[in-house]
């Protein structure tokens, strides 16, 4: 069966872009994508994956986010695959074309339903007035092309329940492939680490003002944004303030990342409600003990008080929180690599593959 992924873009390195890389490796698939960062594929470690550009798109938002629909709406090959896997917020534009099919969905556009009041917030005043206009329109063509997808795959309870509540369709959950068999824990160095894109969503301010009060630890964060997403004014805020002791490393290549989760003495986290978040698994692969804020996919991964400590969403508490866990950061050890491994990449691979013969099986009507 030939198989080919569809995704929106392979930008600044990051979660999604693992996880459809591992997954067109696992299964033997193509990727079709917009815009491609080579570089970023070569530092997760994928250049054997072949990797297919639609073009290029407008290097603006939402100019950005609408030609990637555009494109996978206007695509067609569905001459040349048999089985088509969508992943992302716009890839699935193309399943009108594309069937059988399965989204992979790591969330419903956020923008669009939970995080649309944060996201206007956010806006300078006269283009408030353009974004409630593109959220209004687009979100009802986004929905549209969601009745083509034939089986949606979450990748946590808490996605799962959002593809209830703003796309009213059932889904089952498959959680990301975290490949442990890589990691190791060396040491509990003298630093903490945070791996994560520079958006404002990530909530990256908290990690910095705790570190800011907490001058007797160091953090280093790692990541980046990809060009013409909404981090650019926000990515600059954090670089222009940044205490002593925090570093910006920007993206790193992955055995360098599997250095640095090996030399850590613990990993933090402070995402918005996020959908899964496969960093902290990373970090508990190699033994690190997780600071992580107490909401959305946190919660199916993080065991407060045995792999680490889950708080509320403000600087005192991650302070008091990173100070607790550094007094003894080895005895979390035994238990986040236990942890870890519920969500190894084989089990990942092997639930997809079987989504894909029970379709298979089933006449591809899902």
């Amino acid at each position: 069966m030939r198989i080919v992924i569809f995704h929106d873009y392979i930008g600044a390195i990051g979660g999604g872009e693992k996880l459809v890389l591992t997954l067109a490796r696992g299964l033997g698939a193509d990727l079709i994508t917009t815009d491609v960062d080579a570089d970023s594929v070569r530092k997760m470690g994928f250049e054997d994956v072949k990797i297919i550009s639609l073009g290029g798109t407008l290097k603006m938002p939402p100019l950005k986010q609408i030609s990637a629909s555009f494109k996978f709406a206007m695509c067609d090959f569905s001459k040349e695959y048999d089985f088509f896997i969508f992943s992302g917020n716009w890839a699935h534009f193309a399943a009108r074309r594309h069937g059988p099919n399965v989204w992979y969905c790591h969330t419903p556009m956020r923008a669009f339903y939970d995080l649309y009041d944060v996201f206007l917030q956010r806006q300078p005043f006269f283009q408030k007035l353009l974004f409630r206009i593109w959220v209004k329109l687009h979100r009802q063509v986004y929905e549209y092309y969601v009745s083509d997808v034939r089986y949606i795959v979450a990748n946590s309870i808490n996605t799962q329940k959002r593809i209830q509540k703003y796309l009213n369709r059932e889904s089952k959950i498959i959680y990301p492939p975290i490949d442990v068999s890589r990691s190791r824990s060396e040491e509990y160095g003298d630093f903490w680490l945070s791996v994560n894109r520079l958006y404002p969503e990530k909530r990256v301010e908290l990690q910095i003002e705790a570190f800011r009060r907490s001058p007797q630890e160091r953090l280093i964060v790692v990541g980046g944004y990809a060009e013409a997403d909404h981090a650019l004014p926000y990515a600059a805020s954090i670089r222009n303030n940044l205490p002593d002791n925090v570093e910006l490393l920007g993206a790193i290549t992955e055995d360098e990342l599997i250095e640095l989760y090996a030399h850590c003495r613990g990993f933090i986290t402070t995402s918005l409600d996020e959908d899964f978040g496969m960093t902290p698994v990373e970090a508990m692969a190699s033994g690190k003990p997780v600071v992580a804020i107490n909401e959305g996919g946190y919660r199916e991964t993080v065991i407060d008080g045995s792999t680490g400590l889950l708080v509320g969403p403000n600087v005192s508490e991650i302070v008091d929180a990173v100070r607790t866990i550094s007094g003894d950061p080895a005895k979390f050890k035994e238990n986040c690599i236990e942890q870890s491994r519920k969500f190894d990449g084989n089990t990942f691979l092997a639930e997809m593959r079987n989504i894909l013969s029970d379709m298979e099986g089933n006449g591809s009507n899902g």
